[in-house]
């Protein structure tokens, strides 16, 4: 025991010795195995840091109350819930036909117990005045001076309001707003003037852009205003933070459950139940959100494959480095011999160059992981959003990671280490190369791998349909090629013959010695058969992503619509695009308002209604049509019958893209039908006759006529469709004009003109426009427009219809650079190596007389040959996985389509699912001819034309 641990201590000193005298090598190879230790552990701070503890989240939430009781919104009906207070349901059964799902508000102040301390927690939403225009801000009615609220809100600047004329903002707020504390503000339509009295943060949430008034400061005024004004009232939320000694245990939450109210607990999330105890988890009907054992057992085996790939790529990387270290030791090593070293000890100085490079690079990379993280906190935590719930380091999990450096640098020198105690001692002493043989069992082994990765890769796409058997046959099999590599580097060797002498003479060299060569091959075939295998499935999936793309609109076409407030921003909207962008034709565009003008559409808010377009029964589609006993209507139907029936005209689907409007009616003139391209005389002058334009076959009835039935009952109407009778409401029917053929509509189903509508006692309210242009709007064009929208403050939905977009390109280049600087350092390494061991033959050749660019050239060729072989068989065992995958989902795909033709799903096409496979020939191009030849080109640059002239060795 005595005699193994010093002679280890010897190799260690001498390995250290070693690395400080190679510091350009030592660093490489520190920097190739820090590097990834340095962002794994930053990950695993910043996770930590960032992962909050159950005392942490309820501070945040509850500050210093016990509880924070919210309405479910059940109309006092009892409720489920889980216990952290985030999920809830109806205790009750509401799923058989013709029962209603409870829906209204409930008291929760009356189940609030006698003698607690009580705060309000109300939130809504406003137009709030800026120095830029008008901002859509959440308003928050809580006392945060309070010290129950104490912890929920962090105050930064300042202090909380005191006085009903006085608001806080968040930080980013005033970042966005320009104003600062000591500020005035207003909201649009109320006359009140606020002044800012401080700044704060939430700190779970610093993206939150919020006002803090007192209760009763804000909220009620302005909904009275804005009521007044003839607009619905905006929605307020109300909790209610209660402190009760004793708190609330989960007996007190479930007895308060039966009341219709949500709680969440201090005591109950410090503390909670076992399943057993939480009924909602017991019910048939209900599924958590927990991931499962398999999807976290896939997750590992993910994670485990990547971090298992990037060792194998560093230790290529690294291995040739620590043979060129045990080269240039050679002499060294053989004096170890000759006096009585054995070939264990050999291997164990070259063993502890990599010891001692793993445990440098573990300790460099948790250092500078440690001073970063702590360094850069802020910008982390307003990266996530979120401030820390402190600074959280795992000793264990950082020893695991250092483990990892210190395992990849003890593997990167295994090979070198047993080439190096193999060679004799007078050939060490005497520079003497000897003969190398490569070894035969591992190519076999690689093989036997090739053929099982692709077997498995082969039974995942073709029988199983299964990813993880793609993936993981496809590992397996890239693993094969690299323990094959040597033996694929032999092959290559007769091209030698057809090659002038420089590059015959590189790759002769290559060959003979395959020691060197092959780690660097294997390197640069890993790197690029990630990047050809990602490549490739990227530049497959954006082919179909193509040919399925569907346009919005008209190229070049833009939209603005608006549907809060009855359209009162859409006059200033359709003017700031109208300034901005190239318009060439413009279309204004309306809806139906049902009820108050303000209401948003579906009957959003307190005196709203809504309105249908009505189906005609015979119009129907048989699968769809409503059972008086609520089943399903399609089984009644065999295989056949549903498969026919998808490719009636009555249960074709006819939305799918384009613009979203309610049921799919726009209230236009005739320019709209010039914007969307209706190139039909009859329908334009169907349209100045009053009639209603279809674009909709089934909606219209044998009469030719459409109706729309105007709901002002919401609730009634959700009430009598529950219950499957007649949906109560007002009928209008029109006389309609049925477009002919299947022109693209890009959304719009039916178009009224404004005077039809009003002929016929529709309200309608602005909803914005259709554009067309000249010329596509350029980003800068965009981006006034954008800035325009803002200072309105109003939610537009706009649509810019540029056609299908490429997001891979980025990705791919990057992937494309990455195998570039990953081959060229490869190359580099082997090419060092082989500089190294040639070093006798090209002084040789200058003491002949050869000119000093035969150096260059061959330095030149020798990396470029490395760089070539290795992006070769890279770019070849990239392909099939890609393809494999590929594969998979055309199978996957083919499925569901045929699935959906059994259960006779309308839209699902008569094309069966384009599941093409495209090869990336521009990255393959510049794998395969710009990166050796960058690859040569710099290594002739950086080569020295001319070496010292020695004695050549005596052999």
């Amino acid at each position: 025991m005595t005699t193994w641990f010093h002679s280890w201590r010897a190799a260690v000193r001498i390995a250290r010795r070693d690395a400080w005298r190679s510091k350009g090598r030592s660093f490489l190879v520190l920097a190739m195995i820090a590097l990834p230790i340095l962002g794994v552990s930053a990950l695993d701070l910043t996770v930590r840091s960032a992962e909050l503890t159950p005392a942490q989240r309820m501070e945040r939430t509850l500050g210093a109350a016990d509880a924070r009781f919210s309405d479910a919104r059940t109309a006092g009906v009892a409720i489920l819930q889980d216990p952290e207070g985030e999920q809830s349901t109806p205790a009750g059964d509401y799923s058989s036909p013709g029962t209603s799902w409870p829906d209204g508000p409930t008291d929760v102040t009356k189940t609030i117990p006698a003698g607690s301390t009580v705060l309000t927690d109300s939130s809504g939403t406003a137009k709030l005045t800026t120095t830029h225009g008008l901002l859509q801000t959440e308003v928050r009615e809580l006392a945060a001076a309070d010290p129950v609220a104490r912890g929920i809100m962090r105050l930064q600047e300042g202090r909380f309001p005191e006085k009903n004329d006085e608001i806080a903002a968040t930080t980013r707020f005033l970042e966005s707003s320009g104003l600062s504390v000591g500020s005035t503000l207003t909201a649009r339509g109320f006359d009140r003037t606020y002044v800012i009295s401080g700044s704060y943060e939430l700190p779970s949430d610093l993206t939150a852009q919020q006002v803090n008034a007192l209760p009763g400061a804000f909220l009620a005024p302005y909904a009275k205003a804005v009521e007044k004004a003839g607009l619905p009232k905006p929605d307020i939320s109300t909790t209610y933070l209660v402190k009760k000694a004793g708190g609330f245990t989960w007996n007190t939450v479930q007895e308060i459950n039966g009341k219709g109210v949500l709680v969440t607990s201090r005591v109950v999330v410090l503390d909670p139940p076992a399943d057993s105890e939480v009924p909602l988890y017991q019910r048939k009907d209900w599924a958590g959100y927990n991931n499962s054992g398999g999807a976290d057992a896939a997750a590992l085996a993910a994670v485990g494959t990547v971090v298992g790939l990037a060792m194998l790529e560093i230790c290529l990387l690294a291995g040739p480095a620590f043979a060129v270290g045990a080269r240039r030791s050679r002499r060294q090593l053989g004096l170890v011999g000759a006096n009585g070293g054995a070939r264990s000890h050999i291997r164990a100085i070259v063993l502890s160059g990599g010891l001692v490079i793993g445990l440098a690079a573990a300790l460099v990379g948790i250092v500078l992981a440690l001073v970063l993280t702590f360094a850069l906190r802020p910008l982390l935590e307003d990266y996530m959003g979120q401030r820390f719930g402190g600074f959280t380091v795992r000793p264990l999990e950082l020893l695991a990671i250092a483990a990892l450096a210190v395992l990849t640098g003890l593997l990167s020198a295994v090979i070198p280490a047993v080439t190096a105690s193999r060679q004799t001692v007078l050939a060490s002493l005497t520079g003497r190369r000897g003969v190398r043989r490569s070894n035969r069992v591992l190519p076999l082994i690689g093989f036997g791998a090739v053929l099982l990765g692709a077997a498995i890769g082969l039974y995942g796409s073709v029988v199983s349909d299964q990813f993880a058997l793609v993936a993981g046959g496809s590992a397996i099999a890239e693993l094969g090629v690299v323990a094959m590599t040597p033996a694929l580097v032999g092959l290559f060797g007769r091209a030698g013959r057809w090659l002038p002498l420089s590059p015959r003479l590189a790759l002769r060299d290559a060959v003979r010695n395959r020691g060197r060569t092959a780690p660097a091959v294997a390197a640069v075939l890993a790197a690029v058969a990630g990047t050809v295998a990602v490549s490739t499935y990227a530049a497959s999936r954006d082919a179909q992503s193509l040919a399925e793309y569907r346009a919005s609109l008209p190229h070049g076409a833009v939209a603005a619509l608006v549907t809060e407030e009855g359209g009162r921003d859409v006059p200033a909207v359709r003017d700031a695009v109208q300034r901005t962008l190239p318009v060439d034709v413009r279309a204004d565009v309306f809806r139906i308002a049902v009820g108050k003008p303000g209401c948003a559409p579906y009957g959003e808010g307190e005196g709203c209604g809504r309105f249908e377009v009505v189906i005609p029964p015979a119009n129907e589609c048989p699968l769809w049509a409503v059972s008086p006993d609520g089943s399903d209507p399609a089984e009644k139907y065999t295989k056949e019958q549903r498969r026919a029936l998808a490719k009636d005209w009555r249960c074709l689907s006819h939305t799918g893209n384009g613009i979203y409007v309610e049921e799919g009616l726009l209230v236009a003139d005739a320019p709209l039908l010039k914007v969307l391209g209706i190139d039909d005389p009859g329908a334009a002058k169907a349209l100045a006759d009053g009639k209603l334009l279809s674009f909709h076959r089934p909606q219209v009835d044998r009469n030719g006529t459409v109706g729309i039935k105007l709901i002002t009952d919401p609730k009634a109407a959700d009430r009598a469709a529950e219950q499957n009778k007649p949906v109560p409401g007002e009928l209008k029917s029109f006389p309609a004009y049925q477009v002919p053929g299947s022109p693209d509509s890009y959304g719009v189903e039916s178009v009224l003109s404004p005077a039809a509508a009003k002929a016929a006692g529709l309200t309608t309210v602005p909803l914005g426009a259709v554009f067309s242009t000249d010329r596509m709007p350029s980003t800068e064009q965009r981006q006034r427009l954008d800035a325009e929208i803002a200072k309105l403050g109003s939610n537009v939905e706009l649509t810019v219809e540029e056609g299908w977009v490429d997001e891979n390109k980025l990705v791919l280049l990057a992937l494309t650079v990455f195998a570039g600087l990953v081959t060229i350092g490869a190359a580099g390494i082997a090419t060092g190596l082989a500089q190294a061991d040639a070093e006798a033959d090209l002084k040789t050749l200058a003491a002949v007389g050869a000119p000093p660019r035969v150096r260059r050239m061959l330095s030149g060729f020798q990396c470029g040959v490395i760089a070539a072989m290795g992006v070769v068989l890279g770019s070849a065992a990239g392909v099939l996985p890609a393809v494999g995958l590929r594969l998979t989902e055309e199978r996957e795909q083919m499925r569901s389509y045929q699935e959906a033709l059994d259960q006779g799903w309308g839209g699902v096409g008569d094309a069966p699912p384009y599941v093409p496979i495209v090869v990336p020939w521009e990255t393959l191009a510049a794998l395969l001819v710009a990166v050796p030849l960058g690859a040569a080109l710099l290594a002739a640059l950086v080569t020295r034309s001319r070496g010292a002239l020695t004695r050549r060795a005596a052999h």
